[in-house]
This record gives structure tokens, sequence and C-alpha cells, in this order.
């Protein structure tokens, strides 16, 4: 997204004089408020006065992604955390689920293979978006679905919902080691619809994307449509 100012004072002049360079002409570019916008100045070299005039007096500001992400829920102790903090710096792997969705409880047995493959890179959280769904009863359900090494919590005010744009249950969300979302959709394609599968996946969407942030490389699929129970049907 581009923004222009038409704005001549807009930039320190004193700044433009302090840029010592033979050059008649150049960009000046940097950091400067308002936060997280880039700017660059176009400008052209008074060789009388000695000094840089702004060639056109407008500044194209650049907005980055340089905002972090809080990700708070309520671990099943009723404790509020912060899944950033909790993660130290690794990918943050969130999966939306409920205990009521039977394509959520299919992929137990996947999610738990891509834990143990990147359990050392990436950190895995079964989210909970239903305010109903009791601690116990989500114990329970770690219990009978044998989640042995993934951490769930509560997310009942949809707090991270929100972040991650999550609309499906099960959905996933992956976060950078800077708390980015860089992906949101579907674990891989083995359903087509509610109650029709494939006999085998065909696509690892949220493998490809674990990885690829892991690496520090852009998502080819930053985003894809998932399929199972809808968390606005939740009260």
């Amino acid at each position: 997204m581009l923004a222009y100012v038409q704005k001549k004072d807009y930039f320190n002049a004193k700044a433009l004089r302090a840029f010592h360079s033979k050059a008649d002409c150049g960009i000046l570019s940097g950091t400067s408020i308002p936060q997280d916008l880039t700017f660059s100045v176009f400008f052209k070299r008074d060789l009388a006065a000695n000094s840089f005039i702004p060639m056109v007096y407008a500044i194209v500001l650049l907005v980055t992604s340089t905002a972090t992400a809080q990700l708070k829920a309520i671990d099943l102790s009723g404790n509020r955390i912060d899944l950033a903090q909790a993660a130290h710096g690794r990918t943050n792997v969130l999966i939306f689920v409920r205990t009521d969705c039977p394509i959520s409880n299919r992929y137990a047995p996947t999610l738990q293979k891509l834990r143990a493959r990147y359990a050392e890179k990436a950190t895995f959280w079964l989210v909970y978006p239903d305010k109903a769904e009791s601690a116990a009863a989500i114990k329970r359900y770690l219990h009978d679905y044998n989640y042995k090494q993934i951490s769930a919590v509560r997310d009942p005010e949809h707090a991270l919902v929100k972040l991650a744009h999550a609309q499906i249950t099960p959905e996933a969300a992956v976060f950078n080691a800077n708390s980015r979302l860089v992906y949101r959709g579907r674990i891989d394609n083995w359903f087509q619809g509610f109650g029709h599968a494939r006999p085998q996946p065909t696509t690892h969407d949220l493998e490809d994307a674990i990885q690829a942030a892991i690496e520090g490389k852009p998502i080819a699929v930053a985003e894809t449509q998932a399929i199972g129970c809808f968390i606005s049907d939740l009260q």
C-alpha cells in the first residue's frame, strides 16, 4: 500500500543537508514517524547552495507489517497465557478445533505426526473457541484422542480467532518467529466437502507453510479454504 504526502516541509530539511554525497541526484531512505512506515525521498542537489532540495514534494510511504501480535489465550488451569512468549521465538502453529466436530477429530493423528516432525522448531497449540467447552471436557478430549504432546488453550472471547481470521474447525494458523500471521487455512485437502474425503490428501498446505516459516521463506499459498464446522455457529 502506498501513501503520498504532498507536503514540502514534511521531511526534516536538516536531514537532507546532512546527507553527504557528491552525486547530483539520488534517493534518501530510512525509517521515520509514523511508526511502521518506510519512506523514500527523491532529491536533487542544488550546486549553487551546496545543499539538497526535494526534486518532488511527494514522500512515498511503504507500509510494512512490523506489528507483533499478542497471542493471548487461557490455559486449562484458567491462567492467561501469551502463546508468542511461550514459543520462545519459534514458529507458532495454532489449530482451531472443537470437541464436537467430526472432521477435527479425524485430524488428530495427522496433527500429532506434524508436531513430532517439527517439535524442535515449532510450537503447536490446539485452540478451543467454544466458550461452552469446559477445561474438564477438553482434557477428556485430549485423553480420548491421545493428544500427549500438543498443548491446549481456550479462546472464549475469540481473540485468537480474530487475529488468525479463523472461520472453521479444524483450521490452522501459522505465525512466524516474529509473531506475524503467514498462513491461514486447511491442514491439507483430504476433505473435499463435509462428509466427502479423498482416500489420501494430495496437498499438504499446513506442513508446507510450517516449513517455509521456519526457513524464513515466502509461503506460496498463504490462504486456503478449510472444510469443517463453522466457528460462527458458536454462541
